[in-house]
């Protein structure tokens, strides 16, 4: 059975991850969490990476957590099984937290953390099909990944309102003129271009690129506050009645467990 996170050191200090899980749209679990989180924090670690990819499989980028998971967090009594100490939160601290640039190769869905991960990118592809939705507010939970900070600073707060309480999706073309996307590319172009620009980024001097992304991404602190009063809402919201009625509609209905 293949690994549903896969990562290959490519040449040119490019590392990539690939999430590789078809049969439920790429929808995250604890594992897969688990391997990005690993992934990104061994690239800070490394002198040979230089820069990570984000891709999915053709035609989807990732359909967001997996809804069976936050059904398990939400049944459980003791505050170690809420989001507080998941797997997800986990890796979106990392994800925040990383120093090596990052580079997104978006085709087709891209819900929930699948949209959110694209904010602390530091460039995004798409393909025509890329499709970005957010459905939190929805499924009766708050936004994450510091999306309710993130988004606002990039296209105004009444987009963002739009985007984040009523959930409107966001095509390709359209991302791009919002400034979230840097460009649409043709699909069967799209994860070779994400890589050959993170390879650039690679070979730039690594002092220079640090301080200087350090200084394009801006008020570090205020991001990690943000995700971190998320983080609280979040574990409160999964654990209220509305939720969990929300959330065990949506898995009824039999849809690909994720959305969030």
């Amino acid at each position: 059975m293949a690994e549903p996170v896969t990562i290959d050191d490519l040449a040119g200090g490019v590392r990539l991850i690939t999430l590789n899980r078809p049969e439920k749209k790429n929808a995250l679990t604890g594992a897969m969490y688990d391997a990005m989180r690993a992934g990104l924090a061994e690239a800070d670690a490394s002198d040979a990476v230089g820069a990570v990819v984000f891709a999915g499989q053709p035609g989807m980028f990732s359909a967001g957590n997996d809804l069976a998971d936050f059904m398990r967090q939400a049944s459980g009594d003791r505050a170690e099984d809420g989001f507080s100490t998941s797997p997800a939160l986990a890796f979106i601290r990392q994800l925040a937290r990383t120093r090596t640039p990052m580079v997104a190769a978006v085709d087709g869905i891209a819900v929930g953390i699948g949209a959110t991960l694209c904010l602390h990118c530091d460039l995004v592809y798409a393909s025509p099909a890329a499709r970005l939705r957010m459905p939190f507010v929805e499924l009766g939970l708050v936004p994450e990944a510091a999306s309710s900070y993130l988004l606002p600073l990039r296209v105004g707060r009444l987009r963002a309102t739009e985007l984040l309480l009523l959930s409107r999706p966001l095509e390709a073309d359209e991302a791009q003129a919002l400034g979230l996307v840097n460009a649409v590319l043709p699909a069967d172009m799209l994860v070779e271009q994400a890589i050959a620009q993170a390879a650039r980024l690679a070979a730039l001097p690594r002092g220079a690129l640090t301080a200087s992304r350090a200084l394009i991404r801006g008020d570090q602190a205020q991001v990690e506050a943000a995700l971190e009063a998320e983080a609280k809402a979040f574990d409160a919201q999964l654990r209220s009645p509305e939720s969990q009625e929300r959330l065990a509609a949506f898995l009824s209905r039999s849809k690909p467990a994720a959305s969030a």
